[in-house]
């Protein structure tokens, strides 16, 4: 299950660097999460980061995709073979 932002976001950048995957980006309006890109932090923490950090609690799961753990796994070891980097062990 990838993460979104629902519009109740205020902008207040603190989601963006926190991504370890740079799946945050700056929208027309609001922040986004490219779906793509999110794993909901798997293998890099125990809790999706931008979702500890928000003020407003505007970061929700995705209902368009479902995805278990070891598919967000596996989608992380594939944008890491990508970047020929290696995968933290969480």
């Amino acid at each position: 299950m990838a993460l979104m932002i629902t519009d109740e976001c205020i902008n207040c950048d603190v989601c963006e660097p926190e991504c370890p995957n740079n799946a945050i980006s700056q929208g027309e309006e609001i922040y986004v999460i490219d779906p793509r890109l999110c794993t909901e932090c798997v293998g890099h923490y125990e809790t999706a980061q931008c979702v500890e950090v928000c003020p407003v609690d505007c970061i929700i799961i995705n209902p368009d995709i479902v995805e278990t753990k070891e598919q967000l796994r596996d989608k992380l070891l594939a944008l890491n073979e990508q970047h020929g980097q290696q995968v933290p062990q969480v």
